[in-house]
This record gives C-alpha cells, sequence and structure tokens, in this order.
C-alpha cells in the first residue's frame, strides 16, 4: 500500500498518509495546508534475529528510553 510521510511546513506537523492516486490532494491533518514536504520513509529490517528501528538518524534514543535494544543512538 502506498503510504507517504509529510511534514507541513507551516505548522511543522508530521503525519502519514495513504495516497491511492496521484491525483489525490493532500492536506495537513492538524491545519489543513497544502504546503507540504514529502519525506523519505524509513522501514525497519529483521536481520539475523534482530529487529532494527525504523526511527529516522538523529530523532534521538528510543533505547534510552524504553530499553528495546534496537541500537538506534
Amino acid at each position: 500500500m502506498p503510504i507517504f510521510e509529510y511534514r507541513c511546513l507551516d505548522c511543522e506537523k508530521e503525519f502519514e498518509t495513504l495516497v491511492l492516486s496521484q491525483d489525490d490532494e493532500i492536506t495537513c491533518v492538524t491545519c489543513s495546508g497544502n504546503n507540504l514536504e514529502k519525506l523519505f520513509s524509513a522501514f525497519g529490517v529483521k536481520s539475523e534475529g534482530e529487529v532494527l528501528s525504523s526511527e529516522p538518524a538523529g530523532a534521538g534514543s528510543c533505547c534510552a528510553a524504553t530499553g528495546c535494544g534496537c541500537g538506534v543512538k
């Protein structure tokens, strides 16, 4: 399914939305603005029994907060 991530440049809200067609008009879920930036989505990968985080680099440490062991620093 084509789920894309966007950031509203007006209110700075980041959100995901399902886009079924290139003709779909996408608006911010918070302020209904259409001044959006499409983000590159990260995704989880399973490798040798470990699940790697889908958290974007520089977003903070989820391990410190939750002890999940994903390795994100």
